[in-house]
């Protein structure tokens, strides 16, 4: 299942945050597959991250907790929703 994690750094942490992440470089084991972007000149950015199961998700935002604030949604693509919709409103399917 994918989900999109889109954090915010929390006031007062870049410095710390951002020492952290070029020490480490942020890795989240046990996700099938992940990208991460930021918003240049903002504090935002957005994780899309693949995973079998949720505890990935857990572990990586409890780990940067200091430094960011979260939000986690299950995401699916156009190939995924597109079925689902057609299902519910077949008048519209083609």
């Amino acid at each position: 299942m994918k989900f999109m994690m889109c954090w915010k750094l929390r006031t007062g942490y870049c410095a710390e945050a951002y020492k952290k992440f070029l020490a480490t470089q942020a890795p989240i084991p046990g996700c099938t597959s992940f990208d991460r972007y930021h918003a240049p000149g903002s504090l935002n950015g957005w994780i899309v991250i693949e995973a079998d199961n949720i505890e990935c998700l857990y572990e990586h935002s409890a780990e940067w907790a200091q430094f960011l604030e979260w939000e986690v949604t299950p995401v699916l693509g156009d190939a995924e929703a597109g079925p689902i919709v057609a299902k519910v409103f077949p008048e519209f399917a083609k």
